[in-house]
C-alpha cells in the first residue's frame, strides 16, 4: 500500500512573501518522518482568476483551465497543511479564491495550519477552519503558530526556527496529529473501515 499524499500548500502569491521560510522548515520536518509523502503546492502556480464560475464547484465543474489543473492537483491528495499569513484578521485573498475553485477533491480529507503574524495567524486559522467545514475538509486542532516577535526575527535573519523549540514542539505534536487522521479518513474513503478497527 502506497503512503498517504500530502500537499503543503503555500497559501500566499505576494512579491517578498515570508512563507516559503515556514514551508520549507515544515517540509524537512515532516520529511523525517515515515508516514507520508509530503509535497510543497505553490498557488502561485495556479494563477486563477478571481471566482466566477456559473456555479459553485460543488454543483458544477468549473469552466477555467487553470480551476480543472487546481482541482486535479488538490484531488491527488489524501492531507494539507496550509501555510496562511494573516491578513487583516483573515487569510490572503489568493488562498480563499483558491479554496473556492474546488470542493469534491477536498472533501473528507484532514487539514492542518501553520500560521504566523500577530497573535500566531491565529484569526487567520481559525477562519481557514470555518471554510474546511464547508468544504467538508476535516480541520485539525493542532496547529503551528509564529507569532510576531518570531515572525520578524527570522524574516530579518536575525533568528532561525531553531531558536524557539517550542514551534517545533508543536510541529510534531500537528504532524503526528495530521499522520493519524490521514491514515484514518484514507482507509475510509478507500472503503477499508475493518482496516481502522483493526489498528
Amino acid at each position: 500500500m502506497s503512503l498517504p499524499r500530502i500537499a503543503i500548500v503555500i497559501g500566499t502569491t505576494r512579491e517578498g512573501r515570508f512563507a516559503d521560510t515556514p514551508a520549507a522548515w515544515i517540509k524537512a520536518l515532516a520529511e523525517a518522518r515515515k508516514d507520508a509523502t509530503y509535497e510543497l503546492v505553490d498557488l502561485r502556480d495556479f494563477p486563477l482568476p478571481l471566482f466566477d464560475e456559473p456555479a459553485s464547484p460543488a454543483w458544477a465543474e468549473p469552466k477555467n483551465d487553470v480551476a480543472k489543473a487546481w482541482g486535479e492537483k488538490v484531488a491527488s491528495y489524501d492531507g494539507f497543511i496550509f501555510i496562511t499569513a494573516e491578513y487583516n484578521h483573515s487569510i490572503s485573498g489568493a488562498l480563499k479564491n483558491a479554496l473556492d475553485y474546488a470542493y469534491t477533491e477536498f472533501n473528507r480529507k484532514p487539514a492542518a495550519f501553520v500560521g504566523y503574524g500577530g497573535v500566531g495567524g491565529a484569526r487567520a486559522v481559525q477562519q481557514l477552519r470555518q471554510i474546511a467545514v464547508e468544504l467538508q475538509i476535516a480541520p485539525l486542532r493542532n496547529a503551528v503558530h509564529i507569532g510576531l516577535q518570531e515572525f520578524m526575527g527570522i524574516a530579518k535573519g536575525e533568528k532561525t526556527f531553531a531558536d524557539f523549540p517550542y514551534l517545533e514542539d508543536s510541529a510534531i505534536k500537528m504532524l503526528d496529529d495530521l499522520a493519524w487522521w490521514t491514515g484514518a479518513l484514507k482507509a475510509a474513503r478507500d472503503g477499508r473501515i475493518e482496516a481502522i478497527a483493526a489498528e
